[in-house]
């Protein structure tokens, strides 16, 4: 590849021009290690790993040095990157550079030929792509190596992520040590993280230094300091879950800017986000189910502090850029301190003072040992899936299940880790067995897991320290610069910050009943995927408020406690034909649905003394699987309110093919959207079609997954005149 030809000067000179381009800020300069690291990947084409805090500008060293190797004539660069998040903000950066940036990603599959013919026109200097990406058979096999054999540079974002020892160990990622040993010579490649200890930091930079069947000559390791002078760190320890929601309604207003308070699962995320809601605070919820649209919008929110903060898992983590994110409070801590510096890291980047605060509950230790037994699954699991895989015919995920006793979840993680050790191939139409000999590597496995065991006793040991909390994470955290002695000055216990007081017991009380109260809200999507309107289906942007639903209702999550257990077994229960079963709602349900609609505030208006109905009419959604289910519960609910039902939201005859649920976003709403239909109801005398015009209507289906069929069934009772759309659900998957 060509070699930029000018002096150190001159090289560095251009480096710091780029840089404030990139930043906007004519006073920019490289820091030292920023410079060594550029000067490493421009001039020697060298490999080298970059372990620096959040906020230290890693992403500048790949910027700038995409700038200077595209002056001279590079091919692009590649960046491997695990989030959207980090894609949407790093796209814009590289513009303000000059830089022509595109991504390849989950959701927007629509625009992969385009972003394929710019490359392949020498458009684009950076292409960004998910390391799932590098499984997908068509991007493997046909786009990832020409682009490899013409890189410019090769960037690891999240390089943590490659190693068995790393808190976000990602199978996916393990592909890239193939597309290491693969690339040609001369082609510089740079892996970059935040969150690396010693042995982490090791790892990678073994497994960076692949270079075909030999390690390669040169990696250069570059470990800065980990504490950040912004962040004050305390620990909070409250009884129960009651006392930790209450302190945070009380508390939050308090707290100066907005920030993420982080909760263990989607369930409690969810939760949370509804009661802070329901105590006037504005919050948003941001978990793995979040459609990616929909994680844009409230991400944009947070930046613009539109609210107060993100009650978010784990999924709003890596790559996140709000520098003025004045707080994060975790409800539960990580199981590894490394996972828990790395999303305290999002604080304080901009600022001089960020409140850190950990809330510890009784139940983390539960929550840790379920994820844990998500691990790879045992030896006698492994070998029946292989078994059931043939070489030359590929086998569905759907039709692997049948015979593996693993969820869908589980099952696709270990195909994926299969796939990098060379048992089993992701073709088009599913995966096939390559006959190629395999261990199970239980040594391997049992070592990882002594090691998570270890990082959970090293939390619970933070949680309980009495002496500097900073000191504590960066010792754990292996950090080259931690002198003896040092402390921060900054947290609870070198007093240098104090958190509001414990909640009163009115408060708590107030919280408690708002956790066993029967019935969750139902926020309603207020953004269309992108890509959708590419499909045949105009739809583009905001949901316009003329065509969104209300805020609904669900009796529970399904992967919650209390009334999830019942709706797990309803929707669980099939016959000895494997299909579900199809009867009435049992009694139970009936009365934790007229509980809901009971506490459901904007339903109800009182007249004359009396409740009555704000609603004019029910209209149902037609099930495929449960017809009768999803009939009984319609009409047992117009019934209860006194009102009649105005119709159903079914498919339009000769577009009844059932809804994929394998597919992204855009493609599940197109489907949705050209299969469904409104049917009103007729007069049984006159024959004429209940009217909506201006009526409030309870839209009435069994469940939500997607979110795409209540959006969907709204709209078009709005454009039929509904004045107000009411989706009530039973469970929320």
């Amino acid at each position: 590849m060509p070699t930029p030809q000018r002096s150190d000067v001159d090289l560095r000179e251009a480096a710091e021009g780029a840089l404030r381009r990139l930043v906007g800020r004519d006073d920019a300069r490289l820091r030292d290690d920023q410079w060594t690291a550029i000067e490493a990947l421009v001039s020697r084409q060298a490999r080298a790993l970059v372990v620096q805090r959040t906020g230290w500008g890693k992403s500048a060293v790949y910027f700038v040095a995409t700038r200077l190797l595209r002056d001279a004539g590079a091919g692009p660069t590649v960046i491997v990157s695990p989030l959207l998040a980090l894609m949407r903000d790093q796209i814009a950066a590289a513009a303000r550079a000059g830089i022509r940036a595109v991504t390849v990603n989950s959701s927007n599959v629509t625009e992969w030929d385009q972003v394929h013919a710019a490359i392949a026109a020498g458009e684009v200097d950076v292409l960004l792509c998910s390391p799932e990406r590098l499984n997908n058979p068509q991007f493997r096999d046909q786009v990832l190596p020409r682009l490899a054999a013409d890189a410019g540079l090769v960037v690891i974002d999240e390089a943590h992520c490659i190693s068995d020892w790393g808190h976000d160990f990602r199978p996916d990622y393990r592909r890239i040590r193939t597309l290491l040993a693969d690339l040609p010579t001369g082609i510089p490649v740079l892996a970059t993280t935040a969150t690396a200890n010693a042995r982490v930091t090791e790892d990678v930079a073994e497994q960076l230094g692949v270079a075909g069947d030999r390690r390669s000559a040169e990696v250069l390791v570059l470990r800065g300091a980990l504490d950040r002078e912004s962040l004050h760190l305390a620990v909070l320890d409250l009884p129960d879950p009651a006392a930790r929601v209450a302190w945070l309604a009380q508390s939050l207003g308090e707290m100066d800017g907005s920030g993420i308070v982080y909760c263990l699962t989607v369930s409690a995320a969810e939760e949370v986000a509804s009661q802070l809601r329901a105590a006037g605070l504005e919050v948003g919820a941001y978990t793995g189910r979040t459609d990616p649209a929909e994680r844009e919008r409230l991400e944009q929110d947070l930046k613009d502090n539109r609210v107060k903060a993100l009650v978010a898992t784990s999924a709003l983590g890596m790559g996140f850029d709000k520098p003025d994110l004045a707080f994060v409070v975790h409800l539960g801590a990580p199981s590894s301190p490394i996972a828990y510096y790395q999303q305290v890291g999002r604080a304080g980047r901009g600022v001089s003072r960020a409140v850190v605060a950990l809330l510890p509950g009784r139940e983390d230790r539960a929550i840790w040992e379920w994820f844990g037994s998500q691990a790879f699954p045992p030896e006698d699991t492994v070998r029946a899936t292989l078994a059931a895989l043939s070489p030359e015919r590929p086998t569905t995920v759907p039709a692997l299940e049948a015979v593996v006793d693993l969820s869908r979840s589980r099952l696709e993680a270990m195909l994926k880790v299969l796939d990098v050790d060379g048992a089993v191939r992701r073709v088009q139409g599913g995966w096939l067995a390559t006959d190629r000999p395999w261990e199970y590597d239980a040594d391997r496995y049992a070592r990882v897991a002594a090691t998570r065991a270890a990082e959970q006793r090293t939390m619970l040991e933070y949680q309980s320290a009495t002496t500097c909390r900073m000191a504590f994470l960066r010792r754990v955290l292996d950090d080259p610069e931690l002198a003896d002695g040092w402390t921060c000055g900054r947290c609870d216990a070198c007093g240098g910050v104090a958190l509001p007081a414990a909640p009163t017991a009115e408060a708590v009380s107030s919280a408690q009943a708002g956790l066993d109260r029967v019935g969750i809200e139902v926020v309603p999507r207020r953004q269309w995927p992108s890509g959708v309107d590419t499909l045949g289906v105009p739809l583009k942007g905001r949901i316009s408020g003329g065509e969104m639903a209300e805020t609904g209702r669900a009796i529970a999550r399904l992967d919650g406690l209390g009334w999830s257990g019942s709706l797990r077994d309803l929707f669980g229960e099939r016959d000895e034909a494997g299909a579900p079963v199809d009867a009435e709602l049992p009694v139970p349900l009936r009365h934790a649905a007229v509980r809901v609609l009971d506490d459901w505030e904007d339903l109800w208006t009182v007249a004359g003394g009396a409740h009555q109905a704000t609603v004019a009419g029910v209209v149902g959604v037609a099930s495929a699987t449960r017809p009768t289910m999803a009939a009984h519960l319609a009409t047992g609910l117009a019934r209860y309110l006194g009102v009649p039902v105005l119709g159903t939201v079914a498919p339009v005859p000769g577009r009844d093919e059932p809804s994929r649920h394998d597919v992204n976003s855009a493609q599940r709403l197109a489907a949705v959207a050209r299969r469904l239909g409104l049917v009103p109801a007729r007069d049984a005398t006159t024959g004429e079609a209940a009217s909506l015009d201006g009526a409030r209507v309870l839209l009435v289906d069994d469940q939500i997954d997607s979110g795409w069929t209540v959006t969907v069934a709204a709209r078009l009772l709005r454009r039929a005149g509904a004045e107000a759309v009411l989706p009530f659900v039973l469970g929320v998957r």
